[in-house]
């Protein structure tokens, strides 16, 4: 006579009394944490030498390195007990982080983290090395990448007098109008210009237009909100 096992069988029986509970050496949770400590040393290295942007965040950085440790002891610990792992998928699925993240490069850093803490905690140490070292490569060719353009935010300051020669000497830039403020007889005008590296010899030819009060030139990485 044929038997059907359904859900409820497989969770009182042989299934409960062999991985119910788990053992970790002591050798395995060091292994482990070793491992995600190394790889996150590694992805920290990484982070600080290909961080392109505005304002470089030491504490971020740092932040990558422990939950990569961090997210090992959590697979660890699932990994010896089934009901606590179910547990806590349900616990950390009403976790939510408001921290805002800048710069879309960061995500790939913490889900890199994340993943290297999860291969470490499995056991995987092998593949985490192999994973850590490809990506890692991946990441600084992309940042050592030049590009033929930098984007700026050029503010300037001027009087109505000075409008047509401003906006004669604009039109010899890449540049498009962002904002544009009229306090009586002084314009506050905002534009992103794309310039080669070091080409700014036109803010000296802007300062030098009859009515121009100042000149200001800023790095943007497309973040920056008017």
């Amino acid at each position: 006579m044929n038997e059907t096992m359904n859900f409820n069988d497989i969770l009182t029986n042989d299934f409960v009394n062999n991985f119910m509970f788990g053992n970790l050496s002591i050798i395995d949770i060091l292994l482990g944490l070793l491992t995600a400590f190394i790889v996150g040393g590694f992805i920290y290295f990484v982070y600080k030498n290909t961080y392109k942007g505005v304002l470089y965040s030491s504490s971020f950085n740092a932040t990558l390195l422990v939950m990569t440790m961090i997210t090992c002891l959590v697979i660890m610990t699932i990994s010896t007990n089934v009901v606590l792992s179910l547990g806590m998928v349900g616990a950390l699925s009403i976790v939510r982080f408001r921290t805002a993240i800048k710069d879309p490069l960061d995500i790939v850093f913490m889900f890199w983290a994340i993943a290297a803490g999860i291969s470490s905690g499995a056991g995987l140490y092998f593949l985490t090395f192999i994973g850590a070292v490809v990506i890692g490569i991946v990441l600084i060719i992309i940042s050592r990448k030049k590009h033929v353009d930098t984007m700026y935010l050029l503010v300037i300051h001027y009087t109505e007098e000075a409008a047509d020669d401003v906006k004669k000497e604009l039109h010899k830039l890449n540049h498009t109008l962002k904002s544009k403020i009229m306090r009586k007889n002084v314009i506050e005008q905002t534009s992103e210009v794309r310039l080669k590296i070091d080409n700014t010899a036109f803010m000296t030819r802007l300062n030098e237009i009859e009515g121009v009060r100042d000149v200001s030139l800023v790095q943007y990485n497309g973040d920056y909100a008017l």
